[in-house]
């Protein structure tokens, strides 16, 4: 076991720049585990990171690699693990790297946990990056309470339908903005109000105690729709205007009501496990919306950029 299949590309560009490659299967530490993945989804910042928009980050050298999150299972465990051993059904995403549309990948047990009982990993990885993304935004930083009136931005996409469900969890009015064609998709989440975000306009939509933007555009006019106390939790900044955007979030701390809170998503293990008793509870239900081997990742990519997207775009590995 040398060498193992990964999505690699060898320059910045359009989807068709992805290919099936060999790289080499990680060599583990001591203190880590290497996980045999058996699915990944396509999260908005690859396509990004693969058409070389935040090249500051991802540096020039290539080939890079891509995808952040799995699903799969133990296949070796390091000397100075105890937990979880060899065969060990798991979950979790890289921390703040790229690389797990692939075979195999090195981790800590501290950045995985037990992957949820009764989904299978394609239907466990559609709810993994927006769950976890999900949760830390609604309850971590917006402090969501029963009751309140939460919009959601992008409601169709893999971490907006998530949200949807996690906003009725935790007790809230729920309105949803998505195009026209996922209305009964995103009713079918739960969300009490949805709205199709082509014909409905800002200052149609009253006000609300927590906004949770996943588009990153017009922070500036949506910020305006927060009452009093209202948190406005973004994931998104406009990549085609990224300075202004992020100095808009960052100047709405100190000037005016309502800041505009933004992160970096870096669950641990007790995130992942939470989230894994909300997925066996059946209150987070997985959102697929196609599975394509790792061989179709350019379509995945190319899908997910021409919008319309029901869910998450899912890679089986194996």
């Amino acid at each position: 076991m040398d060498e193992m299949r990964a999505a690699l590309f060898d320059s910045f560009g359009p989807p068709e720049v992805l290919y099936e490659g060999k790289v080499p299967v990680p060599a583990i530490k001591p203190d880590e585990v290497l996980v045999r993945v058996h699915a990944s989804s396509v999260n908005g910042g690859e396509l990004h990171g693969r058409a070389g928009r935040v090249r500051l980050v991802t540096g020039r050298r290539f080939p890079q690699r891509t995808g952040l999150d799995f699903v799969g299972e133990v296949a070796e465990a390091g000397t100075a693990v105890t937990a979880p051993r060899e065969g060990t059904p798991v979950w979790g995403i890289l921390p703040r790297r790229m690389g797990s549309m692939a075979e195999y990948v090195a981790v800590r047990p501290r950045q995985i946990s037990a992957a949820p009982a009764g989904l299978t990993p394609v239907e466990a990885v559609s709810v993994l990056a927006g769950g976890t993304t999900g949760i830390t935004a609604l309850r971590d930083k917006a402090r969501l309470k029963p009751g309140e009136r939460l919009l959601v931005r992008g409601a169709a996409g893999g971490v907006g339908s998530v949200a949807v469900q996690l906003g009725k969890v935790y007790g809230a009015h729920v309105t949803a903005l998505a195009g026209a064609r996922s209305r009964d998709f995103v009713h079918g989440l739960g969300a009490d109000e949805v709205l199709d975000y082509r014909t409905t306009s800002p200052c149609e939509l009253g006000s609300f105690d927590v906004i949770l933007d996943t588009v990153g555009t017009q922070h500036r006019v949506y910020r305006k729709l927060l009452a009093p106390r209202g948190r406005m939790v973004s994931i998104a900044f406009d990549i085609e205007h990224v300075g202004a955007s992020i100095g808009y979030m960052l100047a709405s701390a100190v000037h005016g009501s309502g800041r505009v809170r933004f992160f970096s998503g870096n669950p641990r293990h007790d995130l992942l496990t939470e989230l894994a008793r909300t997925a066996e509870s059946g209150d987070v239900r997985p959102v697929v919306d196609t599975v394509r081997p790792l061989a179709e990742l350019a379509a995945a990519h190319s899908a997910l950029e021409a919008g319309g997207v029901r869910g998450k775009h899912v890679i089986q590995i194996r």
